[in-house]
């Protein structure tokens, strides 16, 4: 019996051709991922009549975990691109901050500074880190106990290519204010978007099909975005249920993206197996069909957390935050829920 996920790959195939960073706290942990071994994932294609399965195998390429979150990963340390009011660290003066650091039982923190009072003007010391390998397609299993949020913070887990944005733009979890839902956002040169009609039909019922078109440039930055309905993918909804797993696969078939809550991560991933055909109705899908892969390269993983800036800062007194957002960041105390406790990151490749 051909399971729903490989339905929903072979449906997309009848969807024609048409035609990516600005987008306008804690618990215990439970378990750490298990062993990982070389896996199996189930890709169905159609042809000829009957469907006729292929099995893909996937081997663990890069697994991210504790120490190697501060040395397999690059510190940006320059001005942020999105005109938030940080001041992103240096490796060096954020372990020196004790704004990135490991835990005893192996988790990574990264945090904005929560304890110094500011002038003016002044910014807020925070953190952005990226993979120092790139990537072209993949599977990538982000497990996440906790991340940021509240009035003026913008937190984003995300991959991006060079020469921003020909080289593409996967925003999987990202938000502003007060927001309890995430939102993913594919960024894109022209040639991009997503077809609402199919694609609404086939993702998850607690998924809403925000902007189509994913080209962006600098007057319109918007993106093509899936809004989940579920206040457990973001923000204190997300850390009070002890975080959860993102899991997207990037393949010539499109990019798609599941989201696990911490009691319901399926056992193949937690076994270090994982089976997206096991997985059920994604969150998000993008389509080559409609959004080829070539607009998507070289890609860097970041997790990284501004303030205000070009939508936190723009939407900040509509979503229900206090006074103006340059003031609003002066206070330390505002930023005790300002922090990201990472499990791990695993990456595997078809071979």
């Amino acid at each position: 019996m051909i399971s729903f996920f490989s339905f929903f790959l072979l449906s997309l195939m009848c969807v024609k051709n048409s035609t990516c960073h600005v987008h306008y706290l804690s618990l215990p942990i439970l378990s750490l991922a298990g062993n990982h071994n070389t896996w199996s994932i189930r890709n169905r294609h159609h042809g000829r009549s009957p469907i006729k399965a292929r099995k893909t195998q996937y081997t663990l390429e890069d697994h991210y975990q504790g120490q190697d979150f501060l040395d397999q990963w690059n510190f940006f340390s320059n001005d942020d691109p999105t005109h938030g009011l940080v001041d992103y660290q240096s490796k060096g003066d954020a372990v020196d901050k004790g704004l990135a650091y490991v835990q005893g039982d192996g988790t990574a923190v990264l945090k904005v500074d929560n304890s110094t009072w500011l002038g003016s003007g002044q910014n807020r010391a925070s953190v952005r880190i990226s993979t120092k390998k790139k990537y072209n397609g993949g599977l990538f299993i982000a497990d996440i106990y906790t991340m940021p949020h509240g009035c003026s913070l913008w937190p984003a887990y995300w991959s991006v290519g060079s020469n921003w944005p020909n080289g593409g733009e996967i925003d999987i979890l990202e938000g502003v204010n007060m927001q309890t839902n995430n939102q993913l956002t594919v960024h894109s040169s022209e040639g991009c978007s997503i077809v609402k009609d199919v694609v609404s039909k086939l993702v998850s019922a607690d998924i809403s099909v925000g902007n189509l078109q994913c080209a962006s440039s600098g007057t319109d930055n918007t993106g093509c975005a899936f809004h989940q309905d579920d206040t457990n993918s973001y923000g204190h909804g997300f850390n009070i249920n002890g975080g959860g797993v993102f899991a997207h696969l990037w393949n010539s078939q499109g990019i798609t993206v599941w989201f696990f809550t911490r009691s319901q991560i399926p056992s193949d991933i937690t076994s270090g197996n994982p089976n997206p055909d096991n997985w059920g109705t994604p969150s998000a899908f993008w389509a080559a069909d409609s959004c080829s892969m070539d607009h998507f390269s070289d890609h860097a993983l970041v997790f990284d957390t501004t303030l205000c800036g070009d939508w936190a800062g723009a939407t900040f007194s509509g979503d229900g935050c206090p006074g103006t957002c340059s003031d609003y960041i002066k206070d330390p105390s505002n930023f005790h829920t300002a922090h990201w406790k990472l499990n791990y990151v695993s990456v595997y490749q078809s071979s």
